[in-house]
């Protein structure tokens, strides 16, 4: 993710020709979309983590994704992905780790978050957990201060390796795109069906030891009515964010390219009326447009 993928460690308002080497560029229909091209990326500045190192544990050729979000920087989650997608295996991980880590600790480059971001969703790799472990390691060995941040869409948290390997993190940033079932599924499209329910309560289960992170729009796909920022989806919304009770909120708007072109991206004044509301509610919230 990316932010799987909203933009949460990729540089914001910056000429997206200084970051290329970053990426793998895939034109389809006038888009432009991205895909990280190798494991390790970075570290890049971030508003929101600082100097951030990042982590893609997924395929570099193609998406692979439990959610197909209809802004999505890197596509639309294809059909039979499980069989498309090349995973990276664990020691590949490891190894890649073995030898940047050293590299930018020379440099005296040091990232003030290690960050499990890329291309899809990073719980989705079966073995997250022993990934999150090996990091955790190499962490402490090079770069101690470092926080441990992972991007994830909530999905998978009800599998037991995911939560155990999540509760590992010193920055869970997990994204609530929506108040209601149905805007959800309109948004964020998941390959599995009937799973907002069971995404809301894995969230609270984390007792507000979590960080939301929701994206912002208008427009319409496939015609029907995208718009999460409506009184009553943002009432809803609120209602979550309630029984959460998360360390604070990110709201950001649209800034890459998206899979559609039908979509609104708000002013910052716009989302800013919307944290004005989570505040007012007593609870954190940082806006990044």
């Amino acid at each position: 993710m990316n932010d799987c993928r909203g933009t949460i460690i990729s540089p914001m308002n910056e000429n997206i020709h200084k970051y290329k080497k970053l990426y793998l560029y895939t034109k389809i229909k006038g888009i432009l979309f991205m895909l990280f091209n190798e494991i390790i990326f970075g570290p890049i500045k971030s508003r929101r983590l600082g100097t951030s190192l990042g982590i893609n544990v997924l395929p570099i050729e193609t998406k692979y994704c439990t959610f197909d979000c209809v802004y999505c920087e890197c596509g639309w989650t294809h059909a039979n992905q499980e069989k498309k997608a090349k995973l990276f295996t664990r020691t590949q991980i490891k190894e890649a780790m073995e030898k940047r880590f050293p590299e930018l600790l020379e440099q005296n480059i040091i990232p003030e978050s290690i960050t499990f971001a890329g291309n899809g969703e990073p719980t989705i790799h079966p073995e997250f957990l022993g990934i999150t472990e090996d990091t955790i390691k190499l962490r402490d060995t090079y770069f101690p201060n470092a926080k441990l941040t992972v991007l994830s869409n909530a999905s998978l948290i009800k599998r037991p390796h995911v939560k155990e390997a999540l509760y590992k993190f010193d920055n869970r940033i997990l994204k609530l795109d929506a108040g209601s079932e149905e805007m959800f599924n309109r948004i964020n499209r998941p390959v599995k069906k009937s799973i907002f329910k069971e995404i809301l309560n894995e969230l609270i289960s984390f007792d507000g030891n979590l960080i939301i992170q929701t994206l912002f729009f208008k427009g319409e796909y496939a015609g029907q009515i995208i718009d999460n920022t409506s009184a009553e989806e943002v009432e809803l919304w609120l209602g979550h964010l309630k029984k959460i009770n998360p360390r604070y909120v990110m709201l950001y708007g649209l800034d890459r390219e998206t899979p559609t072109k039908t979509l609104i991206k708000l002013s910052k004044s716009e989302i800013d009326s919307i944290a004005k509301q989570v505040r007012t509610i007593g609870i954190k919230a940082d806006v990044y447009t």
